[in-house]
């Protein structure tokens, strides 16, 4: 499927590149807000030691999903992007630098540790662990998000 995306893309078709990248975008808002849900989510579950519910366990399942889906699309545009493949000789550049290695880098490993999270609580069975961990690794994937988001581009 990646494949065949791909090979679409390759075709010079700025139409569906100019889509991607505002759908790239736009999910972006989506994606930040479910994953600041499931941290506040998981934070209030921790700090006032209520039971953890299938109400918690969507949110969160929600924001991996959101997440997995913003990654996606950001690797499908990556790797058909011109501005990725023309910015690897000049990491002089702080702007490029940021949307062509800083950004994808740091932001995969933000959803490992969210993906992280999402097993680890799998496995738990106390509700205040399970809140924990989702405070804990989504928090740093928040994080690490916030951290890499082209700022100068969104405003």
């Amino acid at each position: 499927m990646a494949f065949f995306v791909i090979f679409v893309f390759e075709q010079k078709t700025p139409l569906m590149y100019n889509f991607l990248q505002k759908f790239h975008s736009g999910w972006a808002y989506l994606a930040l807000l479910l994953l600041v849900v499931a941290v506040v989510n998981a934070i209030i579950g921790v700090t006032s030691k209520k039971e953890f519910t299938a109400k918690d366990r969507k949110i969160a399942l929600f924001a991996l999903i959101g997440t997995h889906t913003q990654l996606l699309i950001g690797l499908i545009l990556y790797f058909v992007s011109p501005l990725g493949k023309a910015a690897f000789g000049q990491m002089s550049n702080a702007e490029l630098r940021l949307t062509s290695l800083e950004h994808p880098l740091i932001n995969i490993i933000a959803i490992i540790l969210i993906t992280i999270g999402w097993s680890k609580h799998k496995k738990l069975v106390n509700s205040e662990a399970k809140f924990k961990t989702f405070a804990i690794f989504y928090t740093l994937g928040l994080l690490l998000i916030l951290s890499r988001i082209p700022w100068n581009l969104w405003f």
